[in-house]
């Protein structure tokens, strides 16, 4: 898979791809709206075994800066996530974009729903996620512990395509 646009691109992330991926999955400022302040702890072997099964990476202008992902969860329905793990490339529309790409490659290749959810905290996301579309369908308060032990709440959005406003 390899999805492009402009100087945007998302890819199937590959061996080369692993000191990257563990240093943001190591990296607690990186993984704590994911619930792993002290980030994950991982190895090079360990991601590894986990390329492939939905696993891209965020390029842009030929610089990794994210990961995204996306699973089938059931017939038509995918999940996805997103991360733009370099600080400098956050807040600029990058998200946005690279959500836009990849949704609308998911509504192309036969997915008819796109589920995700996020931290309540993240306010952030959660506006690129409404913009996009995206409608809440429950809030889930204090329904995890983050890796502190802290309870967390997340909110659970759905999109169909026919609510799909593309960034792109």
């Amino acid at each position: 898979m390899r999805i492009q646009y402009k100087n945007l691109t998302i890819r199937q992330a590959d061996v080369s791809d692993v000191k990257y991926l563990v240093m943001w999955w190591n990296d607690g400022t990186v993984m704590a709206h994911a619930g792993f302040p002290n980030g994950l702890g991982t190895t090079e072997k360990k991601v590894i075994e986990e390329l492939g099964n939905g696993r891209m990476v965020i390029e842009e202008s030929d610089r990794l800066i994210g990961e995204c992902n996306y699973r089938n969860i059931s017939d038509g329905v995918a999940e996805i996530g997103i991360k733009i793990c370099e600080t400098d490339c956050q807040n600029r529309g990058v998200g946005r974009k690279v959500l836009s790409m990849l949704i609308g490659w998911l509504f192309q290749n036969g997915y008819s729903k796109i589920v995700l959810d996020t931290n309540l905290e993240n306010t952030r996301a959660q506006h690129v996620y409404e913009f996009l579309g995206f409608q809440k369908v429950r809030t889930n308060i204090d329904s995890w512990k983050d890796q502190l032990g802290r309870l967390q709440s997340s909110v659970d959005y759905e999109l169909i395509e026919k609510n799909f406003n593309s960034y792109i």
